[in-house]
């Protein structure tokens, strides 16, 4: 899906090594316009009362190790002030409790800094683009720890053959280009399936269908 404009992002990085490195990733990329840049919670927050609502972020890259508010304390508020933004952690953390919490309080992607530049990038395209962008790591944690399932025989006829396929490759960090490479569909077809997986979970974002798939024992641990 192509933008008419570049994406408006916001940066929460209180590393001024990383934070310089992201921005220059940021700055060259011609889908990409790097707006704001703050080392912590509060001052991004504040900066929203003096930001006019044509020029407010589309994204926000989170980290949540942040000196005074950390990510996950500003998650709900971001989520209060800027309800059609979308918020991609970013961030050293696979901590079991935190990546939870990040997805729970409404978090689009979860990424950690390890990813690429091109991951990144890859990442705030798909979540813009109405998908999200999970750490593969992540997508493994998810599914060996959430639990709570219930009888397959109760949900057989849910989702399709292919929404379940196109639901596994997501759970295991796949994006919407490499399921489309994968299963040899076109990205629009894979967009399409995505929406009805989406719909029929009650659902907003790929990191809360997989744990709602896995909690309703659609999908199945990835070793397993």
């Amino acid at each position: 899906m192509t933008h008419i404009s570049p994406t408006r992002v916001m940066l929460i990085e209180d590393n001024a090594e990383y934070r310089e490195v992201i921005k220059l990733a940021l700055e060259d990329h011609p889908e990409i316009e790097l707006t704001q840049c703050h080392g912590t919670a509060e001052t991004a927050l504040r900066s929203l009362y003096t930001t006019s609502a044509a020029a407010r972020p589309q994204l926000i890259l989170l980290d949540l190790n942040l000196p005074g508010m950390s990510g996950l304390e500003a998650l709900p508020r971001f989520r209060r002030e800027l309800p059609a933004t979308r918020i991609m952690i970013l961030t050293q953390s696979d901590s079991e409790a935190d990546v939870l919490r990040a997805i729970s309080r409404g978090a689009s992607g979860y990424l950690l800094k390890s990813a690429s530049l091109q991951q990144i990038t890859d990442g705030i395209r798909d979540v813009m683009d109405d998908g999200a962008s999970l750490d593969k790591g992540v997508a493994q944690f998810i599914l060996h720890t959430l639990q709570q399932k219930l009888p397959k025989k109760d949900l057989k006829n849910l989702l399709s053959e292919r929404e379940l396929e196109v639901l596994t490759l997501i759970s295991e960090g796949l994006v919407k280009k490499e399921i489309a490479d994968q299963l040899k569909i076109g990205y629009t077809t894979v967009d399409t399936h995505v929406g009805h997986i989406y719909e029929k979970l009650g659902v907003r974002n790929a990191p809360a269908a997989v744990a709602k798939a896995f909690k309703l024992g659609l999908i199945e641990d990835l070793d397993g």
